[in-house]
């Protein structure tokens, strides 16, 4: 038992060390999924003296990892996100894999003169982008770059790790087996509709069992993060032990969970997001103790071509094919070439030609180990000054210093945002705050004060405001915009104008919002008026069904003079402001019977 604690300080505290080291990376500019693998070479067998060299172990610590990173990165992509980038994102992730694999496998045919079989193996081992390497930069590293292309990014890297595992254990089966080019289309094909199919259909069986259980079951609240990620590690195993893609079923489970209501969300993604980077930090750090430097040298010069062949080659030619039918332009498709990091992804699937027994199995996992570093090194470096080259760097957004998502009794939608009131902000310029906006509180030099003891909001100010998310981004244009809103300010004050002495009823009858209320005959400027309970003041809301009826323009004598019509998106996906397709259609109409 003497063995017991060394063991457990010396990897507690590998785990300090690593999370200390990431200062480096924050100041440097340096990927820091880099420096928890140089952390883990340092340790290991050629630095320190661990010996590591059970690639099961590092296999099965490698795969529960990727699980929790793939769940976590489905379960915090938005459905906008999807809808924005699916296509493209989806091509890369799987026609873009197997070209990547094919371009690769050939130059490494060429270059290392392995038979095709083990060629195409290696060109699948680093085929795909690394989520964890790819989100770091895009959501941590602060690189702000045009949302469309990091759509496509994102999506995917979460998405084509599926297929590069695919790839990669179908030429492993057919090196093993001996079987034919022909016999192997079969695999292929056989193989693919059977994991592909079976991991998609239980992800999203899953995703809607994991939301119901937890929405249901009456559990004591600290217990729903981890029944969460425990029900996505069983599926994961599950549909792997089915023969299906354990990581495909993660990844779509995790998108259906993020996207629907579920109870604790907020609380679930803080506690996520911990267990997410504990993951990737596990990871790295086991793979980089497995791994024996001095074993380097005799194959760095053929890893450093064939890393800088897949930068500069395989993988811009690969996105330059997939993305050809979208008709995106040379600077999106440029960097999107550039931002092909690999990452833990590949090194662990290089552990399954060892696990497999395949000859050479060192020689795979020690190119791809370098490859890795050279991607890292190379492109995680250059990410900033290529977006900026590119001209695909875009300002930063003035927005919350903070918004948490709130767990409260009775579930109401509210969040807390806290913003920090900056010179020529409308709010210092006599714009008037509609009743939606008005802080709870304001904090000013460290003391906390009642928004009417406040009097004025002076700049430095930090204003803490409870308000639906869909209002956020109108917050932003009070607090964070150098511009006072204007009545054409559509988002602020509506798409539609309305009359205010029209009635309801016609308001309702004309863009099919659904008119509950109990006088359908008052006017929308009386409506509004009663509801707000005082003098309106322009800006201030009131829902309305699907929409919200805003406060346009106010009359000398404080009635309201004009109205305004915003259709909302309200629920777990919609934090922005929408018109239903038939809302759209009626509101056509409505204006042409106006026009005539």
């Amino acid at each position: 038992m003497d063995w017991v604690f060394p063991l457990i300080l010396i990897g507690a505290g590998l785990l300090v060390f690593a999370v200390l080291t990431s200062v480096l990376s924050f100041r440097l500019g340096a990927p820091l999924l880099l420096v928890f693998l140089a952390v883990g070479l340092m340790a290991g067998e050629d630095g320190l003296g661990l010996k590591f060299d059970d690639p099961n172990a590092a296999f099965l610590i490698g795969s529960l990892a990727l699980a929790v990173i793939l769940f976590d990165s489905g379960f915090n992509t938005r459905l906008r996100t999807l809808r924005r980038a699916a296509a493209p994102a989806f091509v890369l992730a799987t026609i873009g894999v197997a070209l990547t694999t094919v371009v690769l496998g050939a130059a490494a045919h060429w270059l290392l003169d392995l038979p095709w079989a083990y060629a195409l193996l290696l060109g699948a081992l680093i085929s795909s982008t690394d989520a964890a390497a790819v989100f770091f930069l895009l959501r941590v590293g602060g690189v702000q770059i045009n949302r469309r292309v990091r759509s496509i990014l994102e999506v995917e890297s979460g998405s084509n790790d599926p297929m590069a595992i695919f790839l990669t254990v179908v030429f492993i089966e057919w090196i093993l087996s001996g079987t034919t080019a022909g016999g192997l289309a079969t695999l292929f094909a056989t193989e693919f509709l059977w994991q592909m199919g079976l991991g998609l259909a239980l992800g999203v069986a899953g995703g809607y069992l994991l939301v119901e259980i937890v929405n249901r079951m009456p559990l004591e609240e600290a217990l729903f993060p981890i029944a969460v990620m425990a029900g996505a590690v069983s599926l994961f195993a599950l549909t792997g032990w089915m023969g299906g893609s354990g990581f495909l079923a993660a990844y779509v489970a995790g998108i259906v969970a993020g996207n629907r209501q579920l109870h604790g969300a907020s609380r679930l993604r803080r506690q996520q997001e911990g267990l997410t980077w504990l993951a990737q930090i596990s990871m790295f750090l086991t793979l980089g103790l497995l791994a024996t430097p001095s074993e380097f040298p005799s194959l760095a010069l053929p890893a450093l071509a064939l890393g800088l062949f897949l930068i500069l080659v395989a993988r811009p030619v690969a996105v330059w094919l997939c993305l050809l039918p979208f008709r995106q332009d040379w600077r999106t498709t440029a960097f999107v070439s550039w931002v092909g990091l690999r990452g833990a992804v590949s090194i662990l699937l290089a552990i399954l030609p060892l696990v497999a027994g395949i000859e050479g199995g060192e020689m795979f996992f020690n190119i791809v180990f370098m490859m890795v570093l050279v991607s890292l090194l190379v492109q995680g470096w250059t990410i900033r000054p290529v977006a900026r080259w590119l001209g695909l760097v875009v300002p930063p957004k003035l927005g919350p210093v903070e918004r948490v998502q709130l767990e409260l009794p009775g579930s109401p939608r509210h969040e807390l945002a806290v913003y920090r009131v900056i010179e020529d902000s409308p709010v210092l310029r006599g714009a008037r705050l509609p009743r939606w906006a008005r802080p709870s509180l304001v904090v000013r030099d460290g003391r906390s004060i009642r928004y009417q003891q406040a009097r004025h909001l002076v700049p430095g100010d930090y204003v803490y405001i409870f308000v639906v998310p869909e209002y956020v981004s109108l917050l932003d244009r009070l607090f964070a915009s150098p511009r006072i809103p204007g009545k054409d300010d559509a988002e602020f004050f509506g798409e539609l104008p309305l009359n205010p002495e029209k009635p309801l009823a016609a308001l309702c009858a004309m863009y099919g919002v659904s008119c509950d209320v109990d006088d359908p005959e008052l006017s929308i400027g009386a409506f509004l008026e009663r509801e707000l309970g005082g003098q309106p003041i322009a800006g201030d809301r009131v829902s309305f069904g699907a929409a919200d009826l805003i406060v346009r323009e106010v009359g000398e004598d404080g009635r309201v003079a004009q109205a305004g019509l915003a259709f909302m998106r309200r629920g777990a996906g919609g934090d922005g402001l929408t018109l239903p397709w038939h809302g759209w259609w009626r509101a056509l109409r409505g204006r042409r019977a106006r026009n005539r």
